[in-house]
């Protein structure tokens, strides 16, 4: 979907690349005009944690469902390039350090989007003299921080400072540095990504030594395709070296990456790009530069550097795995109480910027054995248990609470996480004593669940962190919560909230979304003096009061931890025994 200039203007800030090469004169307008011409459109329950969030500057689920048709995204010719370039270093005062920073900074993030540090850890950036070898380098940085294991062939070292700062801070980290002649003859049995930041758009000519036998080097290890041996994946910036900014692979013959990020708008080149992979990297020009180019681009999730363009490539959902790297999770580091041991997980994932990491799935059992699930929030957690609050009638069925599971759950990081939607859990088993068991599986959760088929006011809630790779699994009896606590909770709420709670009817058929529309705009009208929305008489809320906890983190080989907290009376006192489950 293409968007208007309008649109940029007020939700969209652009990628960039620059370039210095007097090869190509600006005939961009001064500052001034650039500004005329712009658009003008703009338009307590759980207690409060005040650790701040740490947002990833990529999520994949974001990123994903950002992704845009290529053909409907703008690309630039190479003297659009030139002239936004020059724009942005001159009176829009941009310095070409900053530049190549976020560059750089867009490129690792794109990379981390794709290829897992657990799985693509070795990383060769070859670097050519320009500023794409300086974005090269930047990156080359910041996958050292994102946990991957750079090294750098930079053979014709350009002698200026920003240059010579930018070595001497990957020499600090202690990022290898190689030759030509020190490179292997073979790059896939010594790397797992090769970063191409040889040539930028302004790059015009035949390569020269050594950068046309690197240019080979790449460009064998299409050959591996054929053979079925595993090779390392090629990733342009920009773009790919050897290529003809507007015609692309002449006669194709060149390098055939795996991932390209485009600067600031994909160059022509780009529509010839045909690999897995196609993102724009960075958001930092200002939304004159949109109006001016007529850019079409799709916007960035979130707080993310990058963006995909183009659908990802399907996968096997067989050969999904997680390779969980967690610190050890020992008995005699745990909290001894487990409701503090959940408040210190759900603490962090607060920290960690996780998307509703209050989320429940719970699930209901009727006579005819059948389970049925829906999402809610988690609401308060103390001493007597876990609290939320649904609509009675909803959990009553025939006037009897039935089984009932619950799932808490969130999005991951990024990034590395959620940095996108909900990831597949592992499978967890509710273990109910003298209770048959049959299994189903939830879309909403991505888990296993049992359920019993006598009627009990037994619930299991299982909390998941991504971000940590942790589960919290809690079994117990349910209760209704007081009406005083219930109510008290109902006008804490947003008043539109308050309204959309009568005007519900949780899973009853309506003819269309219009009647919701249309009771909602009734209530409105009725309690638009702000008088008070009394509380209807079937919502509140219910308290699973915790009988067993089971904490689980996950780690290399499925050699998982599982510690399981049960209560026991010693000398009259209450008290819970931790043992340690077989994963």
């Amino acid at each position: 979907m293409s968007m208007t200039c309008s649109l940029l203007a007020q939700s969209l800030t652009l990628a960039y690349h620059y370039n210095t090469s007097p090869a190509i004169k600006s005939t961009c307008n001064p500052f001034s005009p650039l500004v005329s011409n712009q658009s003008s459109s703009s338009s307590v329950f759980l207690r409060p944690v005040s650790a701040p969030a740490i947002r990833a500057f990529c999520s994949k689920s974001d990123a994903m469902s950002s992704a845009q048709n290529s053909d409907s995204v703008s690309h630039l010719t190479q003297r659009e390039a030139a002239e936004i370039d020059e724009t942005l270093m001159g009176p829009l005062g941009f310095s070409v350090d900053q530049l190549m920073e976020l560059a750089g900074l867009s490129v690792a993030t794109s990379i981390a989007e794709a290829y897992k540090a657990s799985e693509y850890d070795r990383v060769l950036a070859i670097c050519g003299p320009g500023n794409n070898g300086g974005d090269g380098l930047v990156a080359a940085r910041q996958l050292y921080h994102f946990g991957y294991k750079p090294f750098v062939c930079y053979p014709k070292r350009t002698q200026k400072p920003l240059y010579t700062g930018l070595v001497t801070q990957l020499e600090s980290l202690s990022i290898p540095f190689l030759s030509v002649e020190d490179l292997p003859l073979d790059f896939s049995k010594d790397f797992d990504i090769i970063v191409d930041a040889m040539f930028g758009f302004s790059f015009h000519g035949t390569p020269r030594p050594p950068f046309d036998d690197l240019i080979k080097r790449l460009l064998c290890l299409h050959g591996y395709d054929q053979t079925r041996q595993k090779r390392p994946v090629i990733v342009s910036v920009d773009i790919p070296s050897g290529w003809h900014v507007e015609e692309g692979d002449i006669g194709d013959e060149g390098i055939k990456p795996d991932m390209l990020v485009s600067l600031t708008a994909p160059k022509l080149c780009a529509k010839k790009f045909s690999g897995p992979h196609h993102f724009l990297g960075g958001r930092f020009v200002p939304p004159v530069i949109a109006h001016k180019y007529k850019l079409r681009l799709p916007p960035y999730p979130g707080t993310s550097m990058c963006v995909r363009i183009g659908k990802a490539p399907s996968v096997d959902i067989s050969a999904l795995r997680e390779n969980y790297i967690s610190p050890e999770f020992l008995e005699e580091q745990v909290e001894s109480d487990p409701i503090n041991q959940f408040r210190k997980w759900f603490d962090d994932a607060i920290a960690a910027g996780l998307r509703e990491p209050n989320a429940m799935a719970l699930s209901t059992v009727g006579k005819d054995g059948k389970p049925s699930s829906r999402m809610v929030l988690l609401k308060g957690v103390d001493r007597d248990g876990f609290v939320w609050s649904v609509m009675y009638f909803y959990y009553n069925g025939n006037a009897a609470i039935k089984s009932v599971f619950g799932q808490m759950f969130s999005s991951p990081m990024l990034q590395s996480f959620l940095n996108a939607g909900i990831n597949i859990s592992p499978i967890s088993f509710v273990p109910s004593v003298n209770i048959p068991r049959s299994f189903w599986y939830s879309t909403s959760t991505g888990q296993v669940k049992s359920w019993c088929k006598r009627w009990l006011p037994v619930a299991v809630e299982t909390s998941i962190f991504t971000y940590q790779s942790t589960t919290v699994r809690v079994e117990g009896s349910v209760e209704k919560v007081s009406d005083e606590e219930s109510e008290q909770y109902f006008h804490s709420r947003p008043r539109g909230s308050q309204i959309g709670a009568i005007v519900s009817k949780q899973s009853s058929v309506i003819p269309g979304r219009h009647v919701l529309y249309q009771q909602y705009k009734e209530l409105e009208e009725k309690f638009s003096d702000w008088s008070l929305i009394p509380k209807p008489e079937f919502w509140g809320g219910y308290r699973l009061k915790p009988e067993l906890f089971e904490f689980w983190q996950g780690q290399t080989s499925r050699l998982h931890d599982r510690l399981q907290y049960s209560p026991q009376e010693i000398n009259g006192k209450r008290v819970w025994k931790i043992n340690r489950l077989c994963p």
